[in-house]
């Protein structure tokens, strides 16, 4: 596929502009995310020993359940490098309010990237039980190809609200359950990227914090355009990434 970026639609735009539009309760950068009562899996409580990671960043603590059994490869990829420490100290290079923030390129450039598969690429892992809800960690392709997953991830900073009526009855009508729409309808998503990204977690804790993320300062080029790269001085930095079983570390512990 192209990259996650070149993949926007309107429904985007629409967003951003409903950001500035809410106030702060229960969510970062002036969100308000309400609770989803749903029995999707993405938005039910991780059992005692699932597989989690717990990134440290300088914005916070975010915590995400991780699913090997619908995405084993690019789970597997991320956890083998989490674990290698390739993730320490990178950067989020890309921020954009309402959309997505994304991070993981060694290089801090947007445009690298490594496997633990002998640095081959991981393929789409498209699983109808994941779908691209806010707060969903899905693996970012880079090279126009759907099955070119490197190292770079990006967790959805998508709205509520975001889900229109017109684009809940375009679910329907290809196919979502009631309950897949229905919680698209609550939490907000991107679903246009479903079956072309993989997602492989799910945020469960830290969600203010990826609204921050998504919310800070970007560099503005000399055309006026937004670059959606935070600037120096809003640099967000990912100062390590603890892969655990739930409940895992407390805060204190992975800070130690």
């Amino acid at each position: 596929m192209a990259g996650l970026f070149q993949k926007k639609t309107a429904a985007a735009a629409l967003a951003l502009a409903a950001a500035l539009a809410l106030c702060s309760c229960g969510g970062g950068a002036g969100v308000r995310r309400p609770d989803v009562v749903s029995d999707e899996r993405q938005f039910t409580t991780p059992a005692d020993g699932d597989l989690i990671a717990i990134f440290t960043t300088s914005l916070g603590e975010v915590r995400a359940v991780l699913y090997p059994d619908a995405a084993p490869m690019a789970v597997y990829n991320f956890v083998g490098l989490a674990r290698s420490g390739y993730y320490d100290g990178t950067i989020i290079w890309r921020a954009e309010a309402g959309f997505a923030m994304q991070g993981g390129d060694g290089s801090g450039t947007g445009t690298g990237g490594a496997t633990i598969y002998s640095n081959n690429p991981v393929p789409l892992e498209a699983d109808s039980s994941l779908r691209h809800y806010a707060g969903a960690l899905c693996a970012a392709t880079t090279k126009g190809d759907p099955n070119s997953g490197e190292s770079q991830f990006y967790f959805v900073a998508a709205l509520p609200d975001s889900v229109d009526e017109a684009m809940q009855a375009e679910l329907a009508q290809n196919g979502y359950t009631e309950a897949q729409i229905s919680a698209y309808a609550a939490a907000g998503g991107l679903p246009y990227l479903d079956n072309t990204d993989t997602v492989f977690g799910q945020v469960y804790e830290g969600m203010d914090v990826v609204d921050a993320m998504a919310n800070v300062e970007t560099v503005v080029s000399e055309d006026g355009a937004d670059t959606h790269r935070p600037t120096d001085d809003a640099a967000i930095t990912i100062e390590k990434v603890t892969i655990a079983t739930y409940p895992g570390p407390t805060a204190a512990e992975t800070a130690g």
